[in-house]
């Protein structure tokens, strides 16, 4: 009967005609026969099943194999013994070369039919000793999943004892080197189908025998921490992790952050890894593993390990949202590593360039899985936006992708950053920031943010970009007996010269620190700027003096040095002053005191003198009060400029204030129009410069900086509680008082007035209100006819004969931007430029005035963004529009800078003459050898960390194919069908770009 079964299936006939015929075979088979011709059909039929080259000569094997083992069972377990299958599973079967990959199916379809034969438990204990032989020796994904079928159909055959401790280690190495060859879907379909095989034969290990996880998880931590192999081991481990109990996850990760014998290099190796396995489809509880990692080192400090992974890996677990299959366990790893890396933005900004083309491919995609992530990765961003503010040209184009999703509050902001910080101790963390490869491309060094002392970088910026001052204070002798002084003259000197990317101001911090002040904590940026100006101010002025350098040099002339020796170098370079006057409106007797200032603050106007260009606010042409002399008759008050900070009682008409105005040129005889509905001082017909400043800077419906300086120096009427004791009525009464400046200082500083406090909750709020920048504007300056040849003047506009006024034209330096909504939290920040003044001297010979040059007047001069350690490139557009796009973020100090005009001041004229000499200026034998020491330790720093980070980098599992997920979704609109990732991913390229 096997010949002619043989002779059936090697023959040419169609295999319906073949079907036939064997089935008559196989029928016969099912009547009593000998044992010899059961032993030739076995024989055959094993032929058949193991060496057939068609699957129909498989099947036929197979059902064969069936008959004889149901029909003919003695004859069958006799075929079938021990001996047979020692020798198929360790010699094969077929010719060499050639062996059949069937054994392992052939010896499960034999097994059913053994189970209760004599001879089962032999056959049992030889298979438990072969199969652990046959992962030791690393079969192929397809040969383990045979093994894993077998054993799970037959448990009998699982090892025991140590002996399956064993198994499901060497197991578990079988995994590690799992490779999928092909990219197509089917064969990867077929690959995921075999990895759960093999890992679900360990979850039935581990159900029935616990003692077996931990050694398992010895051995996969041992794999996936190994530094020694040339190739990764396979993401397929993650579906090992998945069927590792919960409630062992504590244990085992305290076990493995306090075991000493890992190294450092091993455990971030590991962790790398495993962050990998974010990647793997359909993992359960991959991420909850991940994240219990990440949180064990933290609680351990191993704060190195944690910033090294998290920025070599957030990139490629930022890729993986764009696929939904494993979306919800890459988020859940996102979120843990962006709210827990608080320290620095650098993980953060390393996703900015991805973000918008994300949450276009997240809305393109439309379904309840993008919806949700697009509002879970909007309240990520906003969170890292609350805590890395200070980057506006960075973050516009992420706010613009995201401004239709919805914007936490601030307290579920701050729940999210409480809740996962690595550690409330900001110092632990002090010697992990910055990580600054290399000096800023602006040439510009940045300050390293000691605990929240960005209000006092921003400050130390401000006043170093302000050349004079800066110039003047490098320009410092060597013995000069001013301590606060000198440690300033250090720190400037090494913002200039250092080839650190920053530096840390420690040493100047504890010198200047106004003693009120509570240590990491938040403080008020303004407060600080007059504590440290009047320190210096004072240490100056007990003797010492700055300008020695100058005098000896003879640069200024003895009347020059008469007028100016009596000065403090902060009294130069920032001290104005001004007159206020009081009048009694009863007998109308004028006071007067002038009063030094080093900064203007700022108050803002009650709504209703929000509009400009209202009837309270005149055209520029009205500069300057009319009143010089008070008037014989009190009728004459029609005319009074003492304008009053309420409006006027009825009947009451109102008169011109004092104005300040933004640059602009009135030509000679031209008229102004009191009612001109552009009434916010510039002439935009014969000013490009006033006209572009105009639509930069005053958007519509919003305050300017002009409207707070005329406010502050409009009068103001003193009433009800707060009336003057005149003097010469020896009683309370009503007065107007006004403020007017006197000598315009060489800086000018102004604090917009936005803290103010609350008495309804006990606390100092934020007033939010955008106020746009004028990058130029003229400062009424009242001077007398013998002082008019001393005092610098751009401009000399008189509104008439009499009148003591000049305007004086300042530019824009720096502002100083704090974002938040209180003074006792948020972050401060500065825009910063260099104004100086290339043309001092030559002035036209009509005695116009002519400006520095035509780059500051073309807005071109390069501003820069100073943020604590990172120094970038900007514009004047970005700190115009910075409030509209982030209205928390609110400019608070301006810095100008008085321009020279016809009559330049002494000051202008030695500080210019200086410039030309001496360049930049050179600095004492001590600093200078301090700086080249300093520079020459941090290059052997650099090559030292150069060297730790190659170790580290070496270490990490090498992911060089992340950014083709980005690649492949920016194609998105030439593709396809539906396989684009950004669509939910079908196509065999996307998907295979999720293991591997």
């Amino acid at each position: 009967m096997d010949k002619i079964l043989e002779a059936v299936v090697m023959s040419s006939y169609p295999n319906n005609v073949k079907q036939g015929l064997v089935r008559r075979v196989i029928e016969a088979a099912k009547q009593p026969m000998d044992s010899e011709q059961c032993w030739s059909m076995l024989e055959l039929s094993t032929k058949l099943y193991l060496t057939g080259d068609t699957k129909y000569k498989r099947e036929i094997g197979k059902e064969v194999l069936e008959v004889y083992g149901h029909y003919h069972p003695e004859e069958f377990e006799e075929f079938f013994n021990v001996r047979f299958l020692l020798s198929l599973l360790q010699e094969g079967y077929g010719p060499l070369g050639k062996r059949s990959h069937y054994v392992l199916d052939y010896i499960q379809l034999g097994l059913q039919f053994v189970l209760e034969s004599p001879s089962a438990n032999s056959i049992f204990s030889l298979l438990r000793i072969e199969v652990l032989r046959k992962v030791c020796e690393r079969p192929s994904p397809k040969q383990c999943a045979k093994i894993s079928k077998l054993l799970t159909q037959h448990p009998q055959c699982i090892p025991t004892g140590k002996h399956q401790v064993l198994f499901c280690q060497q197991l578990i190495r079988c995994i590690g080197q799992f490779q999928c060859v092909s990219e197509g879907e089917e064969d990867i379909m077929e690959f995921l189908e075999q990895v759960n095989k093999v890992s679900g034969l360990l979850q039935r290990i581990w159900r029935t025998q616990t003692s077996a996880i931990l050694p398992s998880l010895k051995e996969l931590f041992t794999i996936i921490s190994s530094t020694e192999e040339q190739e990764a081991p396979s993401n397929a481990l993650a579906s090992v992790v998945q069927f590792v109990p919960l409630e062992l996850m504590d244990g085992v990760i305290r076990n493995l952050t306090n075991d000493d014998s890992i190294t450092d290099v091993q455990m971030m190796t590991a962790i790398g890894r495993m962050i990998d396995w974010v990647s793997w489809p359909l993992g359960k509880n991959i991420d909850k593993w991940i994240i219990a990692l990440l949180k064990g080192l933290a609680a351990v400090k191993k704060f190195s390990i944690l910033i090294e992974v998290t920025l070599s890996k957030i990139e490629k677990v930022f890729s993986k949202l764009l696929y939904p299959i494993v979306r919800e366990g890459a988020l859940s790893v996102l979120q843990y590593m962006l709210l827990s890396f608080q320290h620095s933005h650098e993980a953060f900004h390393l996703l900015l360039p991805h973000i918008p083309r994300l949450v276009a491919s997240l809305k393109k995609e439309d379904s309840n899985s993008a919806a949700s992530s697009l509002e879970q990765l909007a309240e990520l961003i906003h969170c890292m936006f609350f805590r890395f503010s200070g980057f506006p040209d960075l973050y516009e184009p992420v706010l613009e992708a995201v401004k239709a999703l919805p914007i936490p509050n601030e307290d579920r902001i701050k729940h999210l950053l409480g809740q996962n910080a690595w550690t409330s101790q900001k110092n632990e963390l002090a010697c992990f920031y910055p990580r600054l490869a290399s000096k800023s491309e602006t040439g510009k060094i940045g300050l390293i943010n000691l605990g929240n002392t960005c209000y006092m970088n921003s400050i130390i910026q401000s006043l170093f970009m302000a050349s004079d001052f800066r110039h003047s204070v490098l320009n410092l002798t060597e013995g000069n007996s001013q301590p606060l002084m000198t440690k300033l003259q250090w720190l400037f000197a090494f913002l200039e010269h250092s080839q650190r990317p920053a530096i840390s101001p420690e040493s100047f911090l504890s010198a200047s620190w106004p003693p009120w002040f509570t240590p990491g904590a938040q403080q008020d940026c303004s407060e600080y700027l007059k504590y440290l100006l009047d320190r210096l101010h004072e240490e100056e002025k007990t003797g010492k003096r700055i300008y020695q350098k100058l005098k000896e040099s003879s640069l200024m002339s003895q009347a020059v040095e008469h007028h100016y020796l009596n000065k403090t170098l902060i009294e130069k370079m920032f001290g104005g002053k001004m007159m206020t006057k009081i009048r009694c409106l009863k007998c109308l007797n004028v006071s007067s005191r002038e009063e030094a200032f080093t900064d203007l603050s700022l108050a803002f106007p009650p709504p209703d003198r929000h509009v400009r260009g209202s009837t309270s606010v005149l055209p520029v042409e009205e500069i300057g009060p009319q009143f010089i002399e008070p008037p014989e008759n009190p009728s004459q008050l029609t005319g009074s400029p003492w304008i009053r900070r309420k409006p006027p009682m009825a009947g009451e008409p109102a008169a011109p204030p004092m104005l300040v105005e933004t640059l602009g040129f009135q030509e000679p005889g031209e008229q102004a129009n009191p009612l001109s509905s552009d009434a916010v001082g510039v002439d935009t017909a014969k000013d490009p410069l006033s006209a572009f400043g105009e639509q930069a800077c005053a958007p519509k419906d919003s305050r300017s900086v002009l409207d707070l300086i005329n406010y502050f120096l409009s009068p103001e009427r003193l009433t009800a509680e707060n009336k003057y004791h005149c003097e010469k009525c020896a009683s309370l009464q009503d007065a107007e008082k006004v403020a007017e400046l006197t000598e315009g200082p060489h800086y000018l500083i102004l604090t917009l007035l936005r803290f103010s406090f609350d008495p309804r909750t006990m606390k100092r709020k934020k007033i939010l209100d955008n106020v746009s920048i004028p990058v130029v504007l003229k400062l009424p300056v009242l001077v007398s006819p013998e002082e008019t040849e001393d005092v610098c003047q751009c401009e000399k506009d008189r509104a008439g004969p009499e009148s003591g006024f000049m305007s004086v034209v300042y530019d824009l330096c720096s502002v100083v931007v704090h974002s938040g909504i209180s003074s006792e939290s948020g972050h401060y920040y500065c825009y910063s430029r260099e104004c100086t003044d290339t043309v001092p001297h030559a002035q036209p010979r009509d005695g116009t005035p002519k400006p520095a040059s035509d780059k500051q007047l073309d807005f071109e001069i390069q501003w820069y963004l100073f943020n604590d350690t990172r120094v970038s490139f900007s514009s004047f557009e970005s700190v115009s529009n910075v409030t509209s796009f982030f209205p928390k973020d609110t400019a608070y100090v301006l810095f100008y800078r008085q321009r020279p005009g016809r009559q330049s001041c002494p000051l202008h004229e030695a500080l210019a003459e200086a410039g030309r000499l001496h360049g930049e200026p050179s600095l004492h034998k001590d600093l200078m050898e301090a700086i080249s020491k300093d520079n020459i330790l941090y290059l052997q720093e650099q090559e030292k960390e150069a060297r730790n980070r190659a170790a580290y980098i070496s270490a990490l599992p090498k992911s060089p194919l992340w950014w083709r997920d980005f690649d492949r979704d920016k194609d998105d609109d030439n593709s396809s069908g539906g396989c684009s990732p950004a669509a939910g991913g079908g196509g065999s390229g996307s998907f295979h770009g999720l293991v591997f």
